[in-house]
């Protein structure tokens, strides 16, 4: 391509072309699926503010099939993607108990169909997976190397997709986290405070232990992570991801309807065993994150200051 021709209009117009070109080549390709749930929504949120290093491609079901390998494969191609964000998974944990063959379609089944069209195209994949994947016997923080064993037809099929992916793409990073609420779709921290502006009581669990995840504050890690890739190095590998500190789903709905000013409601501490639900959650899943921190140089706040930033924000809307 000829970028100067002594006309200056022409020069003018080629030096344009030429800003574009460089720019295109400066500017890396994110695929982005589920991009209609929590993370994928907040991903998009800022989006915008990342768009001098990366170009996101934004998709969920009705763009892209991430259970048919071929459109995953053609995808990818046309669009030159550089690196896959997977956000999309099923998971209604105790609906997942009956629907078992939808839930391994999508959380095992595309999530190899993601590795193995990366690995064709030699891009890289970030996955998100759970704390399910770990039984909640254990009484200090889960590291990623300790033994797990899911107790849920969720947990297993997000511990079979993290097997799949890694197989069929080794250059993969793999994020467990926990608890994710946000602004947006349907979460723990939105249905409290429906209920608690609803009713006189609430009975909420108080015997399983682990972390809120803000759903902004994981998007931002992903975000730094590409950023460090760029900048340094791809490091595949499992990698936890929550909110610092530790709560109860009981301790974290007392502080839900302080932050959300509800004072009218009652709250009652319960234990799993007078809560019966079809499918088996960890009684204790802390997650440890030493390892995403130093690897990726990420500071980590603590929940109860992303929780008290979310209810702002849900407020105000």
């Amino acid at each position: 391509m000829a970028f100067f021709s002594g006309n200056k209009q022409a020069d003018d117009q080629d030096e344009t072309a030429k800003n574009i070109f460089l720019f295109e080549l400066v500017q890396k390709n994110i695929l982005v699926t589920g991009a209609n749930g929590q993370l994928g929504s907040e991903i998009r949120r800022i989006s915008a503010n990342h768009e001098n290093n990366f170009k996101f491609f934004f998709t969920d079901v009705a763009e892209l099939d991430i259970t048919d390998l071929q459109a995953i494969d053609r995808f990818i191609k046309e669009n030159n993607i550089k690196y896959i964000i997977n956000c999309a998974a099923y998971t209604a944990v105790d609906k997942a108990e009956d629907d078992v063959d939808l839930c391994y379609k999508i959380n095992r089944d595309a999530a190899k169909n993601l590795g193995i069209a990366a690995t064709n195209n030699n891009a890289k994949v970030i996955h998100v997976s759970t704390d399910y994947v770990y039984d909640g016997t254990a009484n200090k923080p889960y590291v990623e190397t300790d033994a797990v064993n899911p107790q849920s037809i969720y947990g297993k099929s997000k511990l079979d997709g993290e097997n799949e992916l890694t197989k069929a793409c080794p250059e993969s990073i793999i994020i467990r986290t926990a608890w994710l609420y946000s602004i947006y779709g349907n979460n723990f921290v939105k249905t409290m405070i429906k209920l608690g502006k609803e009713r006189d009581t609430l009975n909420v669990i108080a015997d399983q232990t682990g972390t809120p995840t803000n759903a902004a504050d994981l998007a931002q890690a992903i975000i730094k992570i590409l950023d460090f890739s760029e900048a340094n190095k791809f490091i595949p590998g499992i990698y936890h991801y929550s909110n610092e500190g530790i709560t109860t789903w009981y301790d974290f709905t007392l502080a839900i309807h302080k932050d959300a000013g509800i004072t009218s409601c009652k709250v009652n501490s319960i234990t799993t065993d007078q809560y019966p639900t079809k499918a088996t959650r960890p009684k204790y899943s802390v997650l440890e994150k030493a390892k995403i921190k130093s690897t990726f140089n990420l500071s980590i706040p603590k929940w109860e200051e992303s929780l008290n930033i979310c209810i702002k924000e849900l407020l105000s809307i």
